[in-house]
């Protein structure tokens, strides 16, 4: 059953007043637009969240290992300590993000715009990325253990 965002905001809220972390594995939260939303410590791992807009949202520490995060604007969205190990983030917008200490080993990160994202501490062994992928002007993604994907 796909959720709205009332319905998300309500998990959310619950989860909070009962001082439990809000599990939202496997949903589909695809196209929601949770703009600024707190989600701090859920679990969306598998989750899908194509297309989802939760710019400047606090993500901080979630799960979002294997999660679908294709097209997802996340722009100045806090993910600092988040788990994104195998996640598919192909065309995502990350512009200005804050990735301090997350975990984006074995991601895919084709088309993904990282301009600006704040990458200190983050672990990207095996993260693969393509002539798409924008970063900052002053990271090196190979020298961070990222895999460039040569087009054939």
């Amino acid at each position: 059953m796909k959720l709205t965002e009332s319905d998300v905001g309500e998990l959310a809220k619950l989860a909070r007043e009962r001082g439990e972390r809000l599990d939202l594995r496997g949903r589909d939260l695809s196209g929601l637009g949770l703009f600024r939303v707190d989600l701090s410590g859920a679990d969306l791992s598998e989750a899908d969240l194509t297309q989802i807009n939760v710019g400047a949202g606090d993500l901080s520490g979630v799960d979002l290992s294997r999660a679908t995060l294709t097209g997802a604007a996340l722009s100045r969205a806090h993910l600092k300590g988040a788990t994104l190990r195998q996640a598919y983030l192909s065309d995502a917008d990350l512009d200005q993000a804050d990735l301090r200490d997350a975990d984006l080993r074995d991601s895919y990160l084709a088309g993904a715009n990282l301009n600006h994202a704040n990458l200190s501490g983050a672990d990207l062994q095996g993260a693969r990325y393509n002539e798409h992928t924008k970063w900052s002007v002053d990271f090196d993604p190979e020298a961070a253990g990222a895999i460039f994907m040569v087009a054939t």
